[in-house]
């Protein structure tokens, strides 16, 4: 009738309350950073260009993720309710798959965005514009459901008669695959072939616009404009690097012989390629940008009181009663 959440097995219970706070502290980083941007995107018009449009994306399904993932483990660790229902197990299990094939699909789109943008500058504004931003972003929020839904339906129909303690942070295919009471190596290999297609394939766009870009820079950008345009790249392949690389570790860990590895490792690990990426988007993708840290500046200058002038110079507004 229903699942238990262990977490970390070999965390002691005396430790129990720190990490409960670390994870509310997770949550609520992620869910102000996000929800910070859609609403600088709906308050400010001049941001509804198909670069924000994507973003916002990211952010609603980075939020939707955490609020998906995290409030059962906090009470897992905070007032050991680790209990799930068998059906909102296999919610919680297609939902968290679902946001991680959609972030794959958003990212694929913010790199065509990108390359668009950087290799064909003058057809770009006719190429991408808002509303085809928002079909791509409607599409990939729609077919990012039938990847994970294969998987939910094919485990949801499984027998399960075992123990129901699972060994990870969350519901997924993996920790449910050792409480079936039958052979599950068929639908894991299905599951395994879906998953590796919707991860590594927009993965395979990403690297070759990437190399596309980086050559188009070479060839039009100098000085600042180059380095700058370096240091972006740089920064997001670091952000593409954590989403894309540990997960492969995990996935392949169980095909390989010779490669282990423990429980609390597997669960830091997802931990950590779940839960890093929508802590600092923010940051990374929007928070960064030229656009919104001007819209800050003015939110924070209206807020003292002070309005900048056409030349930028700066003057004091007199506030009445």
């Amino acid at each position: 009738m229903e699942f238990v959440i262990v977490g970390f097995p070999s965390l002691q219970p005396e430790y129990f309350v720190l990490v409960a706070w670390f994870f509310f502290f997770l949550y609520v980083t992620t869910t102000v950073g996000n929800l910070l941007l859609v609403v600088v995107f709906t308050l400010e018009r001049s941001l509804h260009e198909p670069m924000y449009i994507i973003m916002v994306s990211l952010a609603l399904s980075d939020i939707g993720f955490a609020t998906v993932a995290l409030p059962k483990l906090i009470a897992r660790y905070w007032w050991n309710d680790g209990s799930l229902g068998f059906h909102t197990c296999f919610f919680q299990m297609h939902m968290i798959h679902y946001f991680g094939s959609l972030n794959s699909l958003i990212l694929l789109t913010m790199a065509l965005d990108r390359y668009l943008a950087i290799c064909f500058p003058l057809r770009y504004p006719t190429m991408m514009t808002n509303q085809t931003m928002a079909g791509l972003t409607l599409f990939c929020w729609g077919i990012a459901h039938i990847f994970p839904g294969i998987s939910t339906i094919n485990f949801s129909l499984m027998p399960f008669c075992g123990p129901n303690k699972i060994i990870q942070a969350f519901c997924t295919i993996m920790s449910l695959k050792s409480l079936v009471c039958v052979d599950t190596s068929r639908q894991y290999s299905l599951a395994f072939a879906v998953a590796m297609f919707i991860l590594y394939v927009p993965l395979a766009f990403i690297i070759f616009s990437y190399i596309c870009i980086v050559i188009s820079v070479l060839r039009m950008a100098k000085g600042q404009g180059r380095m700058k345009t370096f240091s972006t790249c740089a920064t997001q392949g670091c952000i593409i690097a954590i989403y894309y690389i540990p997960r492969f570790f995990v996935y392949v860990t169980p095909f390989i012989p010779n490669l282990t590895m423990t429980p609390d490792k597997s669960i830091a690990t997802t931990v950590f390629y779940s839960l890093f990426p929508p802590v600092i988007n923010p940051f990374i993708y929007c928070l960064r940008t030229k656009e919104i840290k001007q819209i800050f500046r003015r939110w924070v200058q209206k807020r003292k009181g002070v309005m900048p002038t056409k030349h930028g110079q700066i003057v004091a507004v007199t506030m009445s009663n």
